[in-house]
């Protein structure tokens, strides 16, 4: 019992502890260089990059990398190059700006004001985001950064009051001109003045007045030329133009005709055959062996005795035998084919004009494999045995194959109807 006190032995495992504990040092301290040099590395390639930025004109997203630098903290040591890179960006897209200003407004061209004001009002919001980091104070040159500060109100009102009359103005000529070109565009402008001056006028009406005229509108008709019935719900399904996710700002599809409604377009689904294939069953027999373990039995010597090995034991022989199975592959198909057209007509101008025409083509296989079998199991593998969990599914009738056939031909004409230049 004395001996679990021996000194040496305390010596030994004091040893052995204090190694673990300088090994676990020692991986801290690396653990800790490797953050610090990332954490370096980091603020080296930011500084970089916003003395790039500088240099090469791009102020706004050199002061945007150093405002998100010094949000987080403005008073380390390393965002300090960081306080300068800002007071540098601020200045000189203040002076970019105002150069920019000055020619502006000697500038004849009613299409300036639009620039004008988003200068004056990208002058204020760079002020508004630079304010709440104040003060700043620079240790190295041991002063605080100053920023020059302009009321701009008067000069973001006025500019918006004539920016506003000159959209108004430009959007009523382009809505009167009555094409449709026209009519988007003065949409965007009306657009874009909503944004700068909510309830200017009446614009919310010309807006909606600037989209109807500038929507094409596309007739849909969908015409069976086959000696098959397509299925009531499949052509539902076809026109019903909501199920396509298509961008139908300006383009709206309507399968039912609508009263007070000028056509530019008639989009035609023209099939012109309709194929559904017999049900085909078939079967294939197999037959499979598989030589297996079975038992064992006691090797004899040359005297009919139970042979033994060199410890004495009886030598045993393993015993095999040919297990079989009668298999059947069952394989059922059946297919659909629809086939046609989808032809688009322009109806606005002098009459009717086929303009473009797509080929639409689709197909649809019923596939189902299972399998049937008679006599010993443990002929099969493991192929055999996953098909045996199969089973037979009755065919799909006629019409409901024609349906399934619609799920690709509704893809199909989605990428037709997305390619159609109207």
């Amino acid at each position: 019992m004395l001996e679990l006190y021996n000194p040496s032995i305390i010596k030994v495992g004091g040893f052995f502890l204090n190694s673990i504990l300088i090994s676990k040092s020692k991986q801290m301290k690396k653990i800790t260089i490797i953050l610090v040099l990332s954490v370096l590395i980091s603020a080296c390639n930011s500084t970089k990059k916003v003395q790039k930025l500088i240099a090469s004109g791009d102020y706004n997203r050199a002061l945007e990398i150093s405002v998100k630098k010094l949000q987080k903290s403005k008073e380390s040591k390393k965002k300090q190059k960081h306080i300068l890179f800002l007071e540098t960006a601020y200045k000189k897209s203040v002076e970019e700006n105002n150069r920019q200003l000055q020619r502006l407004e000697k500038d004849p061209n009613p299409a300036s004001i639009e620039q004008i004001f988003e200068l004056y009002t990208a002058l204020d919001q760079r002020q508004e985001i630079v304010r709440p980091l104040l003060p700043l104070y620079h240790k190295k040159s041991n002063r605080n950064i100053t920023f020059d500060f302009v009321d701009y109100t008067d000069q973001i009102n006025a500019s918006k009051a004539t920016l506003s009359d000159y959209l108004y103005s430009k959007a009523l000529k382009l809505l009167n001109s009555n094409t449709r070109d026209n009519a988007r565009k003065a949409y965007s402008d009306l657009n874009y003045l909503n944004d700068v001056n909510p309830n200017f006028k009446d614009v919310d009406a010309l807006l909606k007045e600037a989209h109807y005229k500038g929507t094409t509108f596309v007739q849909v008709n969908l015409e069976n030329q086959t000696n098959q019935v397509i299925p009531r719900r499949l052509e539902d399904d076809l026109l019903n133009f909501n199920t396509y996710g298509l961008d139908e700002f300006w383009t709206v599809f309507h399968s039912e005709e609508q009263n007070n409604t000028n056509y530019d377009y008639e989009l035609k689904l023209l099939f012109n055959r309709i194929d559904v294939s017999p049900e085909r069953l078939e079967e294939k027999h197999s037959i499979l062996e598989k030589e297996i373990e079975d038992g064992f039995e006691y090797r004899l010597d040359e005297n009919g005795n139970v042979a033994r090995d060199t410890l004495g034991k009886p030598i045993k022989v393993t015993k095999y035998k040919i297990v079989r199975s009668d298999f059947y592959e069952i394989h059922q198909e059946k297919a659909s084919h629809i086939a046609g057209d989808v032809v688009l007509t322009k109806l606005s101008g002098n009459g009717k004009r086929i303009i473009d025409t797509f080929p639409l083509d689709s197909e649809f296989v019923f596939i189902n494999d299972f399998a049937e079998m008679s006599g010993d199991n443990r002929a099969l593998d493991s192929y055999h045995k996953d098909l045996l969990r199969h089973r037979e599914i009755p065919f799909p009738s006629n019409e409901q194959m024609i349906f399934d056939t619609g799920e690709d031909l509704k893809e199909k004409l989605k990428h037709i109807i997305d390619d159609l230049n109207i």
